[in-house]
């Protein structure tokens, strides 16, 4: 099966490519983005050898669908999507931070509270309770953004204002911003049988000084879901919740050995893995959106995203 993992395009007008873990986003001429969502799948800030069949236009065709349903609370930077593959919106510098919110005690979140740990990124935990518990209220706790192959740090507000990585007036809009949207992404989640578990949004000023969303929201890869079915009774009997996001592929790797640590070997993904993990992925699009995943003609992906792209430059 065919997967794009890398590319190497030549657009008119393009001034620079970005190319992050999973997105590569061409400038052109410092007006427009843009985003090409791959097929690479990354897992403890570590990019995997292979690609995973339809990933990325799983990734993008969520996020716009997603952009689309929020953009009455939130505006954003999307301007259109001329390939399944691909959006284009408008240019924005990003900012620095990754806003996290989390509405449960679930990863990360839970790996700290074993630990020990009752404060995070600034934010106390409260005591006495079990993993995949539900907080009070949602707590946001942002990330820094690293560049490829660091690692992002958990950081608290204070440390973002102390640091001018993001100013006051700036922030208090993200976590505005943050909290509308995880609550408008609960009700969407709770409509599909889903629980929204936690997120991350990233946001960047347009040319005029607008603070919008960028990237992508509420996608498997950037998002934990949980069925609310049957959540409340594996709570109870203190079994593990059903997941719908990425966090099956971590466990996979977990169990082979490796967390992205110093001196660990990636796992070799046969193909009969990596087709399992495309149907999951096809799973996770079908859950979150309500709609039947349609696959998009791979046969010559990389022609097939270039002439699309021109095809949209053109106009």
């Amino acid at each position: 099966m065919s997967t794009i993992v890398d590319t190497n395009y030549n657009f008119p007008g393009q001034k620079s490519v970005y190319k992050g873990k999973v997105r590569e986003v061409y400038n052109i001429n410092d007006e427009l983005l843009v985003m090409i969502a791959t097929d690479r799948l990354s897992a403890f800030d570590v990019v995997m050898p292979k690609g995973i069949p339809f990933k990325g236009q799983i990734l993008n065709q969520i996020a716009t669908q997603m952009m689309k349903a929020t953009e009455d609370l939130v505006p954003n930077w999307l301007i259109a999507t001329p390939d399944p593959n691909v959006a284009v919106g408008h240019l924005c510098d990003p900012f620095k931070v990754e806003m996290v919110i989390r509405g449960y005690q679930s990863g990360h979140a839970a790996r700290e509270y074993k630990a020990g740990k009752r404060i995070l990124c600034g934010v106390p935990m409260p005591e006495g309770m079990k993993e995949n518990d539900k907080f009070p209220e949602p707590i946001i706790t942002p990330s820094t953004k690293a560049d490829n192959g660091e690692h992002d740090e958990d950081i608290s507000r204070e440390e973002i204002l102390a640091k001018g990585i993001v100013s006051e007036a700036d922030y208090v809009v993200l976590e505005d911003y943050t909290r509308k949207l995880f609550h408008r992404g609960t009700e969407i989640a709770a409509e599909r049988g889903l629980i929204l578990v936690d997120t991350k949004y990233e946001f960047g000023k347009t040319k005029d000084g607008k603070i919008v969303l960028i990237d992508e929201i509420h996608t498997p890869d950037s998002s934990r879901y949980f069925y609310a079915d049957g959540y409340e009774e594996r709570q109870q009997k203190g079994e593990a919740q059903k997941q719908l996001s990425k966090e099956f592929v971590r466990q996979w790797l977990i169990s082979n050995g490796f967390q992205g640590k110093e001196g660990q070997q990636i796992p070799d993904m046969n193909e009969e893995y990596i087709s399992s993990v495309s149907d999951r992925y096809i799973e996770l699009f079908e859950n979150i959106t309500g709609t039947s995943f349609g696959k998009a003609d791979v046969s010559d992906i990389d022609s097939r995203i270039n002439e699309n792209v021109l095809e949209y430059l053109k106009r």
